[in-house]
């Protein structure tokens, strides 16, 4: 009787097993925003199954050098097996990996923020993958690739998701997007677009402090990239703005937005370590930006796609530091989070405003989770 009960049992438990959809992943970085995004798909795994009857299985982890293969998914141990893989791989034998073991429902996930990595989104298409990306490379790079991607992820009936290239896990280009194709007529889309920056020009805005030791904070805090050059030269910024003007349908190029660089020249090409040493180079200038406001004003490094958004062609992009009233919706903005005015024909006197953490690796990691998540209710 036992035994009866027992094969019983194990032929419910195959039969809800077999209900239930396979996703496979490979990912692909596994630094602070891919590590944390594995460490999230193991924790919440048991939860995911029960609730959407989806078995999340990363099947591959690689970094710029190794590469794991594990066909019934990776453990918590994930990254000392990956260490100990040998040196050297090809994107051709993940494809091939997934050929020779019939896995189904493939997505291929970006974490590298890298621009060679983006070539092989080609071949991942091709090989049956799907993509979620938190790199902003593929979206940003010139309108040729990125109408060719496009139309080669609709020839192979592939998806690609990528909210968290703009506002880490805010849903800010979903919401343009649904807009956009409702033909809602967006006019306007200004907002506070680094969740570093944020922190730096609040904390400033605020105390008496230097403008050194809040960028030092900031980097101490986890906020800033590792050099904070690539923060300040506001280029992440444009790279942006420049991803929602082609949500828009807008024909633009990166050398198209105008970014204030708001470092010094001479401090732009020197080593790392030597700008480190000269951050209070930086003081007068902004102090004097800071002084010459007007009364109960606050600086706030901006992005803003304004001007005539009807033409292919049209629109104006500017990445700029400004000086708002503190009591305005800019203005009012703290610690490190973004915010985005989305003005439309219907919204233009109050505009659609989307506000939240802008910054750090936990953040982003669950808005890639969730990318991936929407991904696979469509498989």
């Amino acid at each position: 009787m036992s035994t009866e009960i027992k094969e019983n049992n194990t032929s419910r438990i195959d039969l809800q097993l077999l209900k239930k959809k396979k996703v496979n992943l490979a990912v692909f970085g596994h630094g602070n925003v891919g590590g944390k995004l594995l460490d999230q798909i193991l924790e919440s795994a048991a939860s995911i199954s029960e609730r959407k009857h989806i078995v999340l299985n990363v099947f591959a982890v690689a970094n710029s050098g190794q590469l794991l293969f594990q066909t019934d998914g990776i453990d918590e141990n994930w990254r000392n097996k990956l260490k100990a893989e040998k040196a050297g791989w090809d994107i051709s034998e993940v494809i091939k990996f997934a050929r020779q073991y019939n896995l189904k429902n493939l997505i291929a996930i970006d974490n590298t923020g890298s621009t060679e990595f983006v070539e092989h989104y080609p071949k991942l298409i091709e090989g049956g993958f799907n993509l979620v990306s938190s790199n902003k490379h593929p979206n940003t790079r010139d309108l040729e690739f990125y109408h060719e991607l496009r139309s080669l992820l609709q020839r192979h009936e592939k998806e690609f998701f990528y909210e968290t290239n703009v506002g880490a896990g805010l849903p800010l280009i979903d919401t343009i997007k649904l807009l956009h194709l409702s033909g809602e007529n967006i006019t306007r889309i200004r907002g506070v677009f680094s969740g570093s920056l944020s922190y730096i020009f609040n904390t400033f805005s605020e105390n008496d402090d230097s403008f050194g030791n809040v960028l030092k904070k900031a980097m101490n805090y986890g906020f800033t990239e590792p050099d904070p050059r690539e923060d300040l030269s506001g280029n992440d910024v444009g790279r942006k703005l420049l991803i929602l003007a082609r949500e828009l349908d807008l024909h633009h190029e990166l050398t198209d937005v105008n970014i204030e660089n708001l470092i010094p020249k001479p401090l732009r090409t020197i080593p790392k370590h030597e700008f480190l040493e000269q951050l209070d180079a930086l003081d007068v200038k902004f102090h004097i930006k800071k002084r010459n406001q007007k009364k109960d004003h606050v600086l706030r490094y901006i992005g803003d796609l304004h001007g005539d958004l009807s033409e292919v062609n049209g629109g104006t992009l500017d990445v700029k530091l400004v000086s708002v009233p503190r009591d305005s919706t800019l203005g009012q903005l703290s610690n490190s989070d973004s915010l985005f005015e989305i003005y439309t024909q219907n919204y233009a006197q109050h505009p659609i405003t989307i506000k939240g953490a802008g910054a750090g690796g936990a953040v982003t990691a669950r808005g890639v989770l969730g990318d991936i998540l929407r991904l696979s209710d469509k498989l």
